[in-house]
């Protein structure tokens, strides 16, 4: 049997009989289902270091005061979830893939179940 791509970008790369992300290679025939994982950035050091900054500027420290806030308006905007594969195997879960891409994550995931369905 022929092996038929579903999605190939960059080192990610999925056919009816293989997964292969970076340097790791996964079985299809051991896939049985597969999902998306959501986790959100921890952003309470960031908020810690805002109400930091405004505590600075009341005791007239306001080059360190407003240097913490803006560092931490800074990283708090430019934060993003991490999406995530997750592989369900006879062995267990297995994190595959990583990205802070949801759209690639979603096309990824589509190709999969594509793969599941037309392994054979």
């Amino acid at each position: 049997m022929e092996e038929k791509i579903f999605f190939e970008s960059n080192d990610v790369k999925v056919t009816n009989s293989r997964f292969i992300t970076g340097n790791q290679t996964y079985a299809m025939s051991n896939v049985t289902s597969v999902k998306p994982h959501k986790q959100s950035p921890n952003r309470m050091p960031w908020i810690f270091a805002l109400f930091m900054g405004v505590f600075f500027i009341l005791i007239k420290s306001y080059l360190i005061g407003f240097g913490l806030i803006g560092l931490a308006i800074f990283v708090l905007y430019n934060q993003k979830p991490l999406y995530t594969v997750i592989l369900k195997t006879s062995s267990g879960e297995n994190r595959a893939l990583h990205t802070n891409e949801q759209e690639y994550l979603n096309q990824v995931i589509n190709a999969l179940n594509e793969a599941i369905v037309h392994r054979g």
